[in-house]
């Protein structure tokens, strides 16, 4: 019943208005920006390393790790995997366009986070959507920048940041061992939890809890160790899948691409097209794609505003390329090596979802025993959930300094409740704790989007300035 109800939020939240809301700010930012994410893509890359000396916490490649680290994570390998299961491999197509717009959105909040942020006396920065809210569009929208900050309280300690991290991570766990026969630590209803889960979700926990309490410089330092490495690693093992399966690749794109506009093989050997299907994959896809980038989520910003630079257009083109990285890359090797698997009847679904699903389509498109693969998921997935919990530490952290005019008394005892969240999280079921980190994805989406469309004329002029005074 729990669960129903957490189905017919979330299939309100993300209706039809809040799609065509992020997608309608992404096109429009992509217009306005004059397509920057096509055009300038490559000086985005050149500028992620390049060092500056001015105000901020942050160095710009210390920013886009932090952020990479709250983006890469279960969304990449879990839930890419809960969206084709239940939207079907056009979910995959969905989460393209939207990370092909959504990287305009991003560029744009994470500019715009720099031009509005508030730097302290004491060098402390506080910037995000709350701040390019209130000052972008003036003290009588203050409501919708507290609304935001809110949801984002909520979205990091019961959605994205939390339990879907280490719910995650166990369930990894879990996974690889299930050929030990561990033994059952408890049952909660009809659930049962092994060992392996328990002592698995307390050493993150207390991991978790000594990085998180030593503030936003350890979170950044841990991220930029961590996300570079992990996400090479995921990239070959997914690269080596794709490669071993070169001549199944176009028969998946073509699936991905019937599937995303309906098209459904009918019982009886004939075919047709389902408005329902296209709604699911769209709604999944969209859905997936923002826990998975959060382009227009408003989050990246809040890392975004602490880097050291006085040029807001420069750093909005270092964090563009996260998405890039995060949906178009690695979203896209774990969603084409299930669906090849899918493709191969031999390959049973059955009730594969999640991390398990993942683990079983490399598995079988790799024609290898599990147990080596599972390992190599187990460890990518528990270090980028990891590095999400921490991130998402942070931002949610950022979102409370600012609706409690900065009571860091409040906001340390929030860490403490965050911790405990991280700790209860194993004990949820996958679909339950990824239902609850959409409606509250979506409920930050809203105002940010909102104020982004607002703005959308500053975006275009800080651009056409920047790239006047560099005579391009």
């Amino acid at each position: 019943m729990f669960e129903e109800i957490l189905n017919k939020i979330d299939d309100i939240v993300w209706g039809i208005p809040t799609i065509v809301l992020i997608l309608l700010t992404g096109i429009l930012l992509t217009i306005r920006s004059r397509g920057i994410q096509f055009t300038k893509l490559l000086l985005a890359s050149k500028l992620i390393f390049k060092k500056n000396d001015s105000e901020g916490e942050l160095s710009g490649f210390s920013a886009l790790c932090t952020a990479l680290s709250a983006t890469i994570g279960t969304g990449n390998i879990v839930g890419v995997a809960t969206a084709i299961v239940t939207g079907g491999p056009g979910s995959l197509f969905w989460m393209w366009v939207a990370a092909i717009f959504g990287t305009a959105t991003k560029f744009s909040e994470c500019m715009l986070a720099i031009k509005y942020r508030v730097i302290k006396e004491d060098g402390h920065v506080l910037g995000g959507p709350f701040y390019t809210i209130e000052n972008g569009m003036g003290k009588k929208w203050k409501w919708l920048s507290i609304l935001f900050s809110i949801f984002g309280v909520m979205a990091g300690l019961l959605g994205i940041g939390t339990m879907t991290q280490i719910n995650g991570i166990t369930s990894a766990i879990d996974m690889a061992f299930s050929t030990q026969n561990l033994n059952t630590a408890f049952t909660f209803g009809e659930k049962s939890y092994t060992w392996a889960t328990v002592i698995g979700g307390i050493i993150v926990t207390v991991f978790a809890a000594l990085v998180i309490l030593g503030g936003l410089k350890r979170i950044s330092k841990v991220a930029q160790s961590i996300v570079p490495t992990m996400a090479i690693v995921y990239v070959l093992l997914g690269l080596i899948v794709l490669v071993m399966n070169i001549t199944h690749i176009p028969a998946a794109f073509a699936l991905i691409f019937k599937s995303a506009f309906g098209y459904k093989a009918i019982t009886g050997g004939a075919a047709g097209w389902t408005v329902k299907q296209v709604t699911e994959s769209m709604q999944k896809g969209i859905a997936r794609g923002i826990f998975s980038n959060e382009a227009g989520l408003g989050s990246a910003p809040i890392a975004a505003a602490c880097v050291q630079t006085d040029e807001p257009v420069e750093q909005g083109l270092v964090n563009m390329t996260g998405t890039v990285i995060d949906t178009l890359i690695v979203c896209t090797i774990t969603g084409l090596a299930i669906v090849i698997a899918l493709l191969d009847p031999k390959f049973e679904l059955g009730e594969l979802t999640g991390a398990q699903l993942t683990s079983a389509a490399f598995s079988h498109v790799l024609g290898v025993k599990g147990a080596t693969v599972k390992v190599i998921i187990m460890i990518c997935l528990a270090f980028f959930a990891f590095t999400t919990i921490l991130g998402w530490d942070y931002y949610s952290e950022k979102c409370l300094e600012y609706i409690t005019n900065g009571r860091m008394r409040l906001v340390f005892i929030y860490r403490l409740i965050y911790i405990f969240a991280i700790a209860i999280g194993p004990y949820f079921t996958v679909n339950a704790v990824f239902t609850i980190a959409d409606i509250t994805n979506g409920l930050m989406a809203i105002p940010n989007c909102i104020s982004l469309i607002v703005l959308s004329g500053v975006v275009s002029r800080e651009v056409k300035t920047y790239f006047a005074s560099l005579g391009k």
